[in-house]
């Protein structure tokens, strides 16, 4: 099970969002059969079942196995990952770009740069675990309180010039076998 599958299809992420469907997914952190769920939702099993197979039409469920119950067998499904995310790829030419953002100091802009992310990273990691692979990956993730917007504008400042200085002193466009790495860097209010 994936830790986060990004959904890039729009029928999926139609599929996925559906109230119902995505409680179900939530349910299948761990196996369960049709008649498990109905008693745990309180739900007729013919509409549990109709939601499973609607969501293994998808890929976000798959079978785990089968268990029998008396004269009966089971089948068990579980969620593919433990979350998901729906690529901005689904929305296809309406996705939102930071190349249709002018203001590069907006939330747009941010949201843009993020849901970029979001869409390049999740297709990598598809093509990862076709292959068998691992995608390297750098993340930072921290808070700061700042006491003033001076103090906010001059780390934005120092921020900017730290990276652009490090990428300076490794950046080789010329690197034989090297990959380029795209680096985002972004601050936002805390909620």
């Amino acid at each position: 099970m994936q830790d986060v599958e990004v959904i890039e299809d729009p029928v999926a992420a139609a599929v996925a969002l559906d109230p119902m469907r995505s409680r179900l997914l939530s349910e299948l952190a761990t196996p369960a059969s049709a008649a498990t769920l109905a008693e745990r939702l309180g739900l007729p099993r013919q509409k549990v079942n109709y939601h499973l197979q609607a969501l293994a039409g998808h890929g976000l469920v798959q079978p785990a196995g089968e268990r029998r119950w008396g004269g009966l067998t089971e089948r068990r499904f579980v969620a593919t990952a433990n979350s998901y995310v729906v690529s901005p790829a689904a929305m296809g030419l309406a996705a939102s770009t930071p190349e249709r953002t002018a203001d590069r100091l907006s939330a747009s802009y941010l949201i843009a740069l993020a849901a970029r992310a979001v869409r390049e990273v999740g297709a990598m990691v598809r093509r990862a675990l076709a292959t068998d692979q691992r995608l390297a990956t750098l993340s930072i993730d921290t808070e700061i309180r700042f006491r003033s917007a001076a103090e906010r504008g001059a780390f934005s400042e120092e921020l900017a010039t730290a990276i652009a200085d490090l990428a300076a002193r490794y950046h080789d466009p010329d690197a034989p076998g090297g990959r380029p790495h795209r680096v985002v860097a972004f601050a936002h209010p805390s909620p």
